[in-house]
């Protein structure tokens, strides 16, 4: 799907080895996926980018064919910033200091984060879909709570959400794909099946829902530390005209309040932009990001 120019690679970190699709030459370009997705979701973007860019998509630990760290009490291996870490060293060792990046969903967060404790490194960014974590679970309400609902079933401890999505992790998939998506979207079969195929692993079910339990504690912690701190990199936030954040806040006003320089669009899709809207996608980084 990607096109022979892109070659398969796995890097090992200090905390995981990250299963990789490189492809294309230029300045470097990090695209991160987000949830129940893997690298897969950029599969009609990436080739179009890599006429400009060298691109990168990453599997983020946890997911597709990365590996899956052991866990703590505390979460932090699935950590935001442990996720970021592996990107910087990714990078590095594709020899890069600095570098553009745009995620979606669980990768959009990974990419606030990394542009927060790596500001020299990240030049500009882009984000797809998300309010900030620490806004969003401080401005919960019913609304909130019905649309992410699966915010607070993963964070349930005990295998309590690993149990239930193992049972039938094909229906879970592709449900959460049909509640996110705008009416009539349409997924590629190819695209569907890789999503399913890793989440029929009972590997990557723990490893996503300690995705989401970090989410809700030790991510909230370091987004508490840094309150007072905004990306300081030019910041393009992307969502979804039929997409759950559109209907519940004035999103460039509460990005405002997290990065200093900030530009955004809302485009005719539902939540899964990169697969919903490629084409505006691509033309909104092309245009940000720069196409020589």
């Amino acid at each position: 799907m990607f096109g022979e120019d892109f070659k398969q690679v796995k890097i090992k970190t200090s905390g995981a080895e990250i299963n990789l699709l490189q492809g294309g030459s230029g300045r470097p370009l990090l695209l991160l996926h987000g949830y129940p997705q893997t690298h897969f979701i950029w599969h009609e973007i990436a080739p179009i980018l890599a006429q400009n860019y060298h691109v990168i998509c990453p599997d983020l630990r946890g997911y597709g064919d990365s590996s899956k760290p052991a866990t703590a009490p505390d979460h932090y291996p699935y950590s935001k910033r442990a996720m970021a870490q592996d990107m910087i060293e990714v990078m590095a060792s594709l020899g890069y200091d600095e570098f553009f990046v745009a995620g979606h969903d669980r990768g959009a967060r990974v990419t606030h984060r990394m542009a927060l404790d790596y500001p020299e490194r990240v030049t500009r960014a882009c984000v797809m879909d998300i309010a900030p974590t620490h806004y969003v679970f401080n401005n919960t309400d019913q609304h909130l709570a019905t649309g992410y609902y699966h915010w607070f079933f993963l964070i349930q401890p005990d295998g309590l959400p690993e149990r239930m999505i193992n049972a039938d992790p094909g229906y879970f998939v592709t449900e959460k794909l049909k509640r996110w998506s705008a009416p009539g979207a349409i997924f590629l079969d190819a695209a569907v099946a890789e999503y399913v195929r890793c989440f029929s692993q009972p590997e990557t079910v723990h490893a996503t829902c300690e995705d989401y339990r970090a989410g809700a504690s030790i991510d909230l912690e370091h987004d508490q530390e840094d309150i007072n701190r905004k990306v300081q990199s030019p910041l393009l936030v992307l969502w979804g005209l039929n997409g759950f954040i559109n209907r519940t806040y004035d999103v460039l006003a509460v990005w405002h309040e997290y990065a200093a320089q900030i530009e955004g669009s809302v485009l005719e899709c539902g939540y899964f932009l990169p697969e919903e809207a490629p084409v505006t996608v691509c033309e909104e980084l092309l245009r940000f990001f720069g196409s020589n």
